[in-house]
């Protein structure tokens, strides 16, 4: 039970999918700039990135590896991103008009958001069962809404700050996110498995 744990806490805080891995940049960037699409943004990546992950396991176990076409990996969980975002804008845009318009081209570009290709297939590579898998996509997703929530209130702080002219902007949100991932960093150093009693 402990590992299970480890494997959450290990994809959320000490390999970041954002701020260690620095996978995921472009919505990190682009949607943080308001804490309400940073959140609506966050919870879409979080599900995806679930889901996706779960069935590509599925796909690479029970599919590709018994039929020998592991070289086919790639394309089938595009595909399944594809997919699954193409779901999660059916829905938003049904039930959260707002939410939908609000997150505009970024919602479209979570199927080509390097974190989520990059989760299924670091479950793959890390050998996970499916358990760890579901664990690890869903611990890595917390990671990213949770940075994406960070960062945007830090935005919406610096908006109103005395920042020097040239530093406004882009500038002062690099400094920021490059603080943050230094932050992070200092999880590097956690025995999570010993922490939970392992």
């Amino acid at each position: 039970m402990a590992d299970l744990v480890a494997v959450f806490f290990a994809a959320a805080l000490v390999n970041n999918v954002v701020l260690i891995r620095f996978l995921g940049i472009c919505p990190y960037l682009g949607v943080s700039q308001a804490l309400s699409s940073a959140v609506g943004m966050g919870g879409a990546v979080i599900f995806v990135m679930t889901l996706s992950s779960m069935a590509t396991w599925l796909i690479h176990n029970f599919l590709l590896i018994p039929y020998g076409i592991e070289y086919l990996q790639t394309v089938a969980f595009i595909l399944v991103i594809a997919t699954l975002v193409q779901f999660v804008e059916m829905v938003m845009l049904k039930f959260s008009p707002p939410l939908y318009r609000a997150l505009g081209v970024f919602l479209p570009l979570i199927t080509t958001n390097c974190a989520i290709m990059g989760v299924a297939l670091l479950n793959i590579t890390d050998g996970y069962n499916f358990i760890e898998t579901l664990l690890h996509a869903l611990g890595a997703g917390v990671g990213f809404i949770l940075v994406i929530i960070l960062f945007a209130a830090m935005r919406e702080r610096l908006d109103r700050a005395d920042v020097p002219g040239p530093m406004k902007g882009t500038p002062i949100a690099l400094v920021t996110a490059a603080l943050m991932s230094m932050g992070f960093m200092a999880f590097n150093g956690f025995n999570i498995t010993a922490l939970f009693g392992g």
